[in-house]
């Protein structure tokens, strides 16, 4: 009689480690999809217009927060042609930060928003006259946040 108590008890402490397992597996499940998608990894991040009828894509410096930007264009007799546009006004280098791309799903829409991540500013960033240019880097100033809905905080300051 030992030995099949001992046994049933292994019996249990194997289902009771399965059990275990089992668990500790569906919770990581549990939170890996609860939590936001993880970003590309690299030193710069991707971001088509929301245009539709526009093939330009956004390049981003994830550190610097500088923006530029290409797009395809057709040239006779050949395969067609890449034209990049540079940083302008406003989309060069800014303070090291934590930078991204974010679109809005406005389809007519040919910018897009920068955001920096560690402070919420958000800039519109789009191509003007050959150049991408931003506005100035923007977010809800306290006072604004503590007054509640009312008029937008468009102050238009930089750093």
């Amino acid at each position: 009689m030992t030995t099949t108590i001992a046994t049933s008890g292994a019996a249990f402490a194997t289902r009771k480690n399965a059990f275990a397992g089992a668990l500790a597996a569906a919770a990581l499940g549990a939170a890996l999809l609860a939590s936001p998608p993880a970003r590309a990894t690299g030193a710069f991040e991707f971001m088509p217009a929301p245009q539709t009828d526009l093939n330009r894509l956004y390049r981003i410096d994830r550190v610097t927060g500088a923006v530029s930007s290409c797009q395809y264009a057709l040239k006779e007799g050949t395969v067609g042609v890449t034209l990049c546009f540079g940083p302008g006004e406003g989309a060069e280098a800014q303070e090291p930060g934590e930078y991204g791309l974010v679109s809005s799903n406005h389809e007519r829409e040919g910018g897009v928003f920068r955001v920096d991540y560690r402070t919420g500013e958000m800039s519109v960033c789009y191509v003007f006259e050959e150049k991408v240019v931003c506005t100035p880097p923007e977010t809800v100033s306290p006072v604004a946040a503590a007054e509640g809905a009312g008029t937008p905080d468009t102050t238009g300051t930089t750093r």
